[in-house]
């Protein structure tokens, strides 16, 4: 992704989602902090594509399908994208469905966060030097996590490739270059995010439902149709459909300076891990998670500022475990464990490298590679020693708006997700030349940052207005599960997805709600699986399954707690450990039983609006995405507000 751009679309979609979808000009666009579902495309009217036309080229690509096809799908894709992954059985999918209607054209984007991304595309453009373009197109795709040079070389065989000349091409400029124009290309229509899509010039961006791509898709068949009618060869209608299409997307409007990033006071605590000097002319204070995959990618990028900047800037560590993330917490206080002793970083390091390795005996074996006391190490974690810092960095970062990872404020002025260093170093460069000012006029080093940060708070442009609220709805609890006292004054109804990374972002924020309005409010829960998430109708029934034997909460935080591991084996487990019936808990999940309820709430949700997981309903009124607690606490202290007048009016 590209700078300035990328900031805007990551705060919303790696609060992260990040994975690369950018924004794609359609009004169905989903709510940041949320999921879109189906029910966008499928109801008349509710989707709508930018009917804007891209002049998209495709001499040079690696093509698929027939040249008499009456659509051409252009994809701009990343190898090691997890959400292009997705999107790939998509469109293996839609050329199912449409055969000889659809052409499949592919562009290369290797986002620089991406390590292997460049090579893997690499390999595939070697590849089709001999004919085999899309043979390692799926190889790579099937096998996303190995995509090392020795893994590559391995596909190389088994598809029968001439691996010596594969490897001379490898290293060839020309397919360097050619990556290098398609970036530009990519840059150039605004699709700046990996998947995008052009389907016959139309921008579709990011891993969507294939519904959304097959609305599309039959918009562009049925005006193709109608050209060839008209008397168009087929092999012709690509070429009349873009010949007047819009060569660029549409800049940002240009001034004397780049708008203000948003900023916020941040405080920096005596007790926090930090590189670089206090009188550095940039502090960079990051919430992070040792677990979270995105925080991983952020690394070569803060060593690389580190090795650019030297003395001029400060990075400092705040700790943002995920609820999501099973080891995330105790590895966290493994750091400070090790911050005890003078080796944060060294211990950052070996976390960030062995990522999926962070359980307990784990952590230990890399204090002893350190070489720390032990015993000064073990009784830290056992103790809880570093639990109070650890949610006082996780309530401090959710208070400036840091409720996804990695999260960043460069002197204050937010920058959100695993960006390359390109979208750091203008911010860098504009701060530095700030400070290299306010030393000039007088302002001591050590005052520096508070100065520069109080500075980018003042300047940072004001809040937008909100948008106006959907009407209030009639939203009935029904045969829910309920949390709470039955005549609260607030019932909030929240649709959501066991496997839907946002739903489990809110889920430490409504426990904040109840502890907060604790007796004044009641939740229930209605499901709203996702059908592009391979998991999340079983983990439903489970749940309900549960429910039946009057532990539905207890599975809700066990599915949530343990979001990646929802297949049958496991969700029996967690059966287990909640000491369920098993034959019936087994029953549940075999039979159709729960099948009404499930569907009963997902078309409900869809009547309501709830096309986005999770969505809230507080008294009625929608509250979309994973939001921070001061936006449900607006509407709580409204209710009760409301309420209290209502209670005085009766008296």
């Amino acid at each position: 992704m590209k700078p300035n751009v990328i900031v805007a679309l990551l705060v919303g979609l790696v609060l992260g989602f990040v994975g690369g979808r950018a924004a794609s000009g359609s009004k169905a666009t989903p709510t940041p902090g949320s999921t879109p579902t189906v029910a966008q495309a499928a109801k008349p009217g509710a989707r709508q594509v930018d009917p804007t036309v891209f002049k998209v080229p495709i001499d040079g690509a690696p093509v698929k399908g027939s040249v008499n096809a009456l659509v051409t799908l252009v994809e701009f894709s990343d190898y090691e994208c997890p959400f292009c992954s997705r999107a790939h059985n998509t469109v293996v999918q839609l050329q199912k469905d449409y055969g000889s209607k659809l052409r499949v054209v592919m562009r290369q984007n290797p986002l620089s966060f991406h390590a292997h991304a460049k090579p893997a595309a690499l390999a595939a453009l070697a590849a089709g030097e001999q004919g085999k373009y899309w043979d390692m197109h799926d190889l790579l795709f099937a096998n996303q996590k190995k995509l090392d040079g020795e893994s590559l070389e391995k596909y190389a065989r088994e598809i029968g490739l001439d691996v010596a000349k594969w490897k001379e091409d490898m290293t060839a400029s020309r397919l360097s270059d050619a990556i290098a124009k398609e970036q530009a290309l990519a840059s150039q229509l605004g699709a700046s995010g990996t998947p995008a899509f052009f389907i016959n010039g139309r921008f579709l961006s990011g891993a969507q439902p294939i519904d959304n791509f097959k609305s599309l898709i039959d918009e562009e068949l049925a005006k193709a149709e109608g050209l060839v009618k008209s008397g168009v060869a087929p092999g012709q209608v690509y070429a009349r459909t873009i010949e007047k299409g819009v060569e660029r997307a549409p800049s940002r409007p240009q001034g004397n300076a780049e708008p203000a990033a948003a900023a916020k006071k941040v405080e920096v605590p005596a007790n926090a891990p930090s590189f670089g000097p206090t009188t550095a002319k940039v502090t960079i204070v990051e919430w992070s998670d040792f677990e979270c995959p995105f925080c991983s990618r952020a690394v070569p990028t803060l060593n690389r500022i580190k090795e650019t900047y030297g003395k001029d800037v400060r990075v400092v560590f705040r700790q943002q475990p995920l609820p999501m993330h099973p080891n995330a917490k105790i590895a966290a206080q493994a750091s400070l464990a090790a911050h005890e002793q003078g080796k944060f970083w060294e211990m950052h390091d070996k976390m960030f490298a062995n990522q999926r390795a962070l359980d307990r005996n784990s952590l230990e074996k890399y204090a002893e590679e350190l070489k720390l006391d032990m015993a000064k190490f073990k009784s830290a974690l056992d103790s809880g020693k570093f639990n109070a810092q650890v949610a006082a960095d996780s309530d401090a970062g959710s208070a400036v708006g840091a409720n996804g990872t990695p999260a960043f404020f460069i002197n204050g002025r937010f920058l959100s997700g695993a960006q390359p260093f390109e979208a750091f170093k203008p911010l860098i460069d504009d701060e530095i030349a700030k400070a290299d000012k306010a030393l000039a006029a007088g302002t001591k080093a050590e005052d520096l940052y508070a100065k520069l940060n109080q500075d980018n708070v003042n300047a940072a442009p004001a809040a937008p207005a909100a948008p106006s609220e959907p009407a209030v709805q009639k939203v009935d609890v029904g045969n829910a599960p309920v949390r709470g006292p039955a005549k609260a004054p607030v019932t909030i109804v929240a649709w959501s997805d066991f496997e839907c990374p946002f739903c489990s972002r809110a889920v430490p924020t409504l426990e904040q709600v109840e502890k907060a309005y604790e007796g004044k409010v009641k939740i229930a829960f209605k499901h709203q699986p996702l059908p592009f998430h391979q998991h999340a109708r079983l983990a439903a029934k489970a749940s309900m399954a549960a429910h039946e034997q009057g532990k539905f909460w207890q599975m809700h935080d066990k599915l949530f707690a343990n979001q990646r591991a929802l297949d049958r084996e496991s969700l029996e487990k967690y059966a287990q450990e909640l000491k369920l019936d098993m034959a019936k808990f087994k029953s549940g999940l075999d039979s159709d039983r729960f099948d009404a309820q499930i569907d009963a709430d997902m078309a409900t949700g869809s009547a309501l609006g709830a096309n986005g997981t999770p969505t809230f309903f507080i008294n009625g009124r929608t509250l979309v995405g994973a939001q921070p607690f001061d936006a449900f606490k607006r509407v709580i202290d409204e209710e009760l507000k409301k309420a209290g007048a209502v209670a005085a009016d009766a008296k």
